[in-house]
């Protein structure tokens, strides 16, 4: 799976980046610090330790006739503006022409409009508690947001999974949605339980590794492959409120 941008961190990054550039461009020859010399604080001193001659005058930055070239923090997506240009409009351009060049940016809002997602709880009854030796000390309601937000992202990124044989590795353009719906018929609050296609007891993930296998037909996924974290937690999203029975078939 690809890693997406977070885009209010670059647009605040570029923008912060952009704005510093132009005005160190516009301001011409900086000043030079005052610095002070051991024997006599506070004064200039006009001459170096070695030669005994006055250092020579800091050269100015030259102003680049061509503007000033602007690198957004991928690393890869490069502009160039003219000296004085506002960080916003640096900003805007800069995310605009990533956008372009990432037409598949929106996928978790595609994803969800695509496969109803079950929404993962708000703990909204959690904000403003505390108790002595809890993690998160005083909860609040960024952190409950947070906690939401995360939790559906890993579940998105298991749909996107499920529902792609590109993505699953198949060999015979087969993926997981197409015998399980939206993720129906997994039951994963019964795992752990035996399972006569592999002869002993298994985990969820020893059964979507089974299926891999067989109708997929593509290489099993190691228990830390991020396919196979997200898949597990979609699966486990879809079936949000069940009850646990595990060895139940």
């Amino acid at each position: 799976m690809n890693t997406r941008l977070p885009f209010a961190l670059l647009a605040v990054l570029a923008a912060a980046c952009g704005g510093a550039l132009s005005e160190s461009a516009s301001s011409g020859t900086p000043e030079r610090p005052t610095q002070t010399s051991a024997t006599n604080p506070g004064v200039v001193p006009t001459s170096t330790a070695t030669s005994g001659n006055p250092a020579p005058p800091s050269a100015p930055n030259a102003p680049n006739a061509e503007g000033v070239d602007v690198l957004l923090c991928d690393g890869k997506t490069k502009a160039n503006f003219a000296t004085g240009t506002p960080g916003n409009q640096i900003a805007s351009a800069l995310m605009n022409e990533w956008l372009r060049k990432n037409p598949d940016a929106h996928w978790e809002s595609n994803e969800r409009a695509s496969h109803g997602l079950q929404p993962a709880s708000d703990n909204k009854e959690l904000v403003g508690k505390a108790s002595p030796g809890q993690t998160y000390g005083h909860i609040s309601e960024q952190d409950v947001a947070l906690w939401k937000i995360e939790t559906e992202r890993l579940a998105l990124a298991g749909s996107r999974v499920f529902h792609s044989a590109d993505e699953l590795g198949s060999t015979v353009a087969v993926s997981c949605d197409m015998c399980h719906p939206h993720a129906e018929n997994t039951h994963p609050e019964t795992y752990p339980k035996f399972q006569a296609q592999l002869g002993r007891v298994v985990l969820l993930r020893d059964m979507i590794n089974w299926c891999m296998q067989h109708p997929v037909r593509a290489e099993p996924l190691s228990a830390d492959d991020p396919r196979m974290r997200a898949m597990e937690a979609y699966i486990y999203a879809q079936r949000r409120g069940k009850t646990l029975e595990y060895g139940k078939h």
